[in-house]
């Protein structure tokens, strides 16, 4: 595993890399022993002897193999092999919701609702569970070329308790990726469910409007948006999107949680009864 090349690591034959990013990669690998495809998550070498790290993907194996099934990717093993930690994780092979946004949303927008309605569906089931993701963002969610869509990434992931989910902690570690977090998580105060709803609003208005709801030149200023500034309304980008999903995706991104949709459950309630858009579009020709 030194130099990266394709091998075997614990019982999986390795094949080829599908995705890096600064702490990690993702292997497209074959599991001999059970005959299928598996995903297998290693660390990039500078951090296999970084505590936090490894404690970061041995929690994320935690929660997936207790949160997984329903849209939200299934974990199906945690070990070391030759000094490279690692973990095994379902197959499927498709781009994640940010790719899909860069490469041009009009090429999926008839599948759209389908995409909203199944990322809050696998959303709700991971709160159901007793977790709050805290890093929901258009990167974590897989979306494949039918539609059907998987939640990733739990690194970040924390068990909560109570109707809301309020987190264990009274004060969180601000985490999170900044274009997408809460006021509350922000200000590294307790969170509850609602504050995966606010950054679930941020990244259906990426996917609907090609951007998240705020910018900033500085990170000062981006952060300053998310606590102050008034959402913008998706029917401005998109004048063939229905008053009431405008609406409702501004409500989860209420600046107080009280004002955002209680559950992903509401969330679904409304969008399906208002629907994405006026006028469905066609698939592309």
């Amino acid at each position: 595993m030194a130099n990266e090349a394709p091998g075997n690591i614990g019982p999986y034959r390795l094949l080829n890399v599908v995705h890096t990013s600064q702490t990690c990669r993702i292997w497209q690998a074959y599991d001999d022993r059970n005959k299928r495809m598996v995903g297998i998550k290693t660390l990039q070498e500078k951090f296999r002897r970084n505590r936090e790290h490894i404690g970061s993907l041995r929690r994320e194996y935690a929660v997936g193999r207790r949160a997984g099934g329903d849209g939200v990717i299934q974990v199906l093993a945690f070990d070391t092999d030759r000094g490279t930690p690692y973990m095994a994780m379902e197959w499927f092979s498709a781009p994640n919701m940010k790719q899909r946004i860069l490469d041009g949303t009009e090429k999926i927008a008839h599948l759209l609702q389908s995409v909203i309605e199944q990322s809050a569906k696998a959303l709700e089931h991971f709160h159901a569970a007793g977790w709050i993701h805290r890093d929901i963002k258009p990167d974590n969610f897989l979306v494949a070329e039918d539609g059907s869509v998987k939640l990733i990434d739990f690194g970040l992931a924390m068990r909560s308790r109570g109707v809301l989910g309020k987190l264990l902690t009274r004060k969180s570690k601000v985490q999170g990726t900044k274009s997408y977090m809460a006021p509350e998580q922000i200000r590294g105060r307790s969170l509850d469910r609602r504050a995966d709803i606010y950054s679930f609003g941020c990244t259906i208005h990426e996917l609907v409007s090609g951007k998240p709801p705020f910018t900033g030149v500085t990170t000062n200023e981006l952060l300053n948006k998310h606590l102050k500034a008034t959402p913008p309304s998706l029917e401005t980008a998109d004048a063939n999107v229905t008053k009431e999903f405008s609406r409702l995706v501004r409500g989860c991104l209420a600046k107080n949680p009280a004002d955002r949709p209680k559950t992903l459950s509401d969330f679904l309630l409304e969008l399906r009864m208002h629907g994405v858009f006026k006028i469905p579009p066609r698939p592309p020709e």
